[in-house]
């Protein structure tokens, strides 16, 4: 990795989104880290970017982002490296079958919302080091599927995985948004881009109970929408990356350019809720 180079971390940067995401960067000339739970994905990964940048320009760092502890240990190492320029947001997931994290919390809270809330907390110093700088939070169609519920960790009622990933990517919606707002004029743009659905190997393991019931009608639909490249979704992640600026607080749609379909979900009462009810979450 240079010493001059910038640094990019993208979180869930072994495969899928994440790793072409990474790869793309590396091609652009910034150094990457990319953080996942397989040692030998990390290293696969790691030989895909220095073969896009020809040169030794990717990291993995291994760290269970469905553990509290362990997205804290890799907060603070990565703090401690100093300025940051851009970080990635994507680690994420939606599953048939309700599991939970080291900690007890559901995973797709956990891996959508809270974990990177605590990361980004944690790097906010360093971002504003290496500023301009960007944080890109990678969110989800799947919000409008969401119950706006936001008063016990899970919303109460049958576990869906649709609807359970839209709603902690609500929440991290209103996060996003309210995080762009406090740091306006500081030289840390915070930016929510959707890349829209593919064939990821997490779309692969889906099957029609992931959606609630209302919604299963269109699951003949989903499918076709997750033969989407995988390729052609990162594009847009790397649009919210590198592409000209449109201001703290956008949205970029899976086309690359802003699209603010996804903010008629994001209410004043929602935005009140969620603010009051991640740091109860991590308390414990």
């Amino acid at each position: 990795m240079s010493e001059h180079a910038r640094k990019a971390i993208v979180t869930a940067g072994t495969g899928g989104i994440g790793l072409e995401t990474a790869a793309g960067l590396a091609a652009r000339g910034w150094d990457v880290t990319v953080v996942g739970r397989d040692a030998d994905r990390g290293a696969a990964a790691t030989a895909r970017l220095e073969a896009a940048a020809g040169r030794p320009a990717g990291r993995f760092l291994r760290a269970d982002l469905s553990s509290l502890s362990g997205t804290r240990a890799l907060a603070d190492r990565l703090a401690a490296e100093g300025p940051l320029h851009l970080l990635v947001n994507n680690v994420g997931g939606m599953w048939t079958r309700r599991w939970e994290g080291a900690d007890g919390i559901e995973a797709s809270l956990m891996l959508n919302h809270l974990s990177p809330y605590v990361l980004t907390e944690a790097l906010l110093d360093a971002l504003k080091a290496g500023a301009p700088s960007r944080i890109v939070n990678v969110t989800s169609s799947a919000i409008m599927a969401a119950v706006p519920v936001f008063e016990e960790a899970e919303p109460p009622g049958p576990y869906y995985g649709m609807a359970a990933t839209g709603r902690a990517k609500l929440a991290h919606l209103a996060y996003t948004m309210d995080l762009a707002e406090r740091l306006d004029g500081q030289g840390t743009q915070v930016v929510a881009v959707d890349p829209g659905p593919a064939a990821t190997p997490n779309a692969a393991q889906m099957t029609i109970d992931i959606l609630p019931p209302q919604m299963r009608p269109l699951w003949d639909q989903v499918q076709e929408w997750v033969t989407r490249p995988v390729a052609e979704a990162a594009a847009a992640v790397l649009a919210a990356c590198t592409g000209p600026s449109h201001g703290t607080g956008a949205l970029i749609g899976p086309s690359g350019a802003p699209d603010d379909s996804l903010r008629q979900h994001l209410t004043e009462d929602v935005a009140a809720a969620v603010r009051a009810w991640t740091p109860g979450l991590l308390a414990g």
